[in-house]
C-alpha cells in the first residue's frame, strides 16, 4: 500500500522536493514512487518535470537519484504563529481562486502551508488545494514565468523577457529586465512585475499573462535607493500608477450605493463626503486606466465630477451603451422616478438618438 496521503500533483510534487532537502539523500525512482504513492512511471514524469526547471535538480548515482553537483534546494526560512499561518493560507486561496492561468508555484506554496496545519484539517484543506489545481489545469501554463520572476526578485539577477503588451503597434519585444517589487492585483486577477526594463531604460510594469519567455540571468542588479515600492502603489488604482502627476478624482454617489461605498476603503487618500442625493468621493490617483471599469461597475448610481477627461470618457461609455440597446431619454426610468434630467447631462443632446 503506498505510504503517502498526497492526492493531487501539488502535493506529491511537494513531497518529491522535500526527500531531498537533507544534503547526501539517495533514492531509487521505485521508493520515490512508492512514498509518492503512484506507479515509477510517473514519479520518473515528476522528477523529469522539476529537473527540467531547475526547482529541482537532479542526477543518476548508479540506480539512485540525487541532487547534482553543487546544488541546493533554496529555500526561505519562516516560523510562523496560528494567526500567522492562516493569514499566508487565506491569501494563498485567494490568488489560487482569481488567478486563472496554472502556476504550480502557489499551489505547491498552499500544500506547503497546509501540511504544517493541524492534522484533523488537512484533508479538507488539501482537497481545496486540488480543487484549485484542477480549475487551472486546462489553462496555460505561467509556472516558469513566475519562478524566473521569483527567482530574480530574490537574488536580484536580472530577467530576459519577452513581451507582449496589450496595446502597441510595435508588437512584442524582447528586453532585460530587474524586478524590483511583485504585487498582486484583485482587480486584474494578476501578477504584476514593477521594475526597470531595457528597453526602453525606464521603470516599467509588467503583466504576468503578457510575459511569453523569462529566463533568469546571471547579471545582477542593485534596486535603486530612490525606488520607492509603497509611495508608487500610494497613488496607484489597484497596481497602475501612472508617469504623469497624481490628479483628483471625485465622483458622486447615489444615496443606494453609498452605504456600499463606505464599507471598503478603495484607496489610500480616498474622502468621503456626505450630501444630500449620497456622497461624494474624492481621491488622488496616478493612472486613470484601472479605474474606469470601477467607475462603470456602479453604473448609474456613480456620476464623475472631475476630472473633465475622464467624465468626457464616461459619457462617451453610457452614449455608445445607449445606442446598442436602443434606448432613448424618454424610455429611461429609475426605481423612483424618471430623471430624464440626470440623462440628459449624462448622454448630451444627441445621446437619446439611435443612429
Amino acid at each position: 500500500m503506498p505510504t503517502s496521503d498526497a492526492n493531487n500533483k501539488a502535493d506529491r510534487l511537494y513531497l518529491l522536493k522535500k526527500m531531498f532537502e537533507q544534503p547526501g539523500t539517495k533514492l531509487r525512482t521505485s521508493e520515490i514512487a512508492r512514498r509518492l504513492g503512484v506507479s515509477e512511471d510517473s514519479a520518473k514524469r515528476y522528477i523529469d518535470e522539476l529537473s527540467a526547471d531547475g526547482t529541482l535538480p537532479l542526477r543518476k548515482d548508479g540506480q539512485r537519484w540525487m541532487l547534482a553537483e553543487d546544488a541546493h534546494i533554496e529555500q526561505l526560512q519562516v516560523r510562523l504563529d496560528y494567526p500567522e499561518g492562516t493569514a499566508l493560507y487565506v491569501a494563498g486561496r485567494l490568488l489560487s481562486s482569481i488567478h486563472d492561468e496554472r502556476n504550480m508555484p502557489v499551489i505547491t506554496s498552499l500544500a506547503k502551508l497546509t501540511d504544517a496545519m493541524p492534522k484533523l484539517l488537512r484533508p479538507h484543506l488539501s482537497a481545496l488545494i486540488a480543487m484549485a489545481e484542477q480549475r487551472q489545469q486546462n489553462s496555460e501554463d505561467r509556472s516558469p514565468v513566475f519562478e524566473a520572476l521569483a527567482i530574480g526578485w530574490l537574488r536580484q539577477r536580472k530577467i530576459r523577457l519577452h513581451y507582449a503588451p496589450l496595446h502597441n503597434n510595435k508588437g512584442p519585444f524582447d528586453c532585460m529586465f530587474s524586478p524590483y517589487l511583485l504585487e498582486p492585483s484583485g482587480i486584474g486577477h494578476t501578477i504584476y512585475a514593477i521594475g526597470h526594463s531595457d528597453p526602453p531604460g525606464k521603470l516599467r510594469t509588467y503583466k504576468l499573462e503578457r510575459i511569453e519567455f523569462a529566463k533568469v540571468t546571471d547579471e545582477a542588479f542593485t534596486i535603486p535607493a530612490d525606488f520607492n515600492g509603497p509611495d508608487l502603489l500610494a497613488r496607484a488604482w489597484g497596481i497602475m500608477y501612472g508617469d504623469e502627476e497624481p490628479v483628483t478624482v471625485r465622483l458622486r454617489f447615489s444615496h443606494f450605493a453609498t452605504r456600499r461605498l463606505k464599507e471598503t476603503l478603495w484607496h489610500p487618500s480616498q474622502k468621503i463626503k456626505d450630501t444630500p442625493e449620497g456622497s461624494e468621493w474624492t481621491a488622488t490617483i496616478g493612472d486613470m486606466i484601472e479605474i474606469e471599469n470601477w467607475i462603470r461597475g456602479w453604473g448609474a448610481d456613480c456620476e464623475v465630477l472631475e476630472p473633465l477627461a475622464l467624465r468626457e470618457k464616461i459619457i462617451d461609455h453610457v452614449r455608445r451603451q445607449a445606442l446598442i440597446y436602443g434606448i432613448s431619454s424618454t424610455s429611461v426610468q429609475t426605481s423612483d422616478k424618471p430623471d430624464a434630467a440626470r440623462l440628459s447631462r449624462l448622454l448630451g443632446s444627441q445621446g437619446g438618438q439611435k443612429a
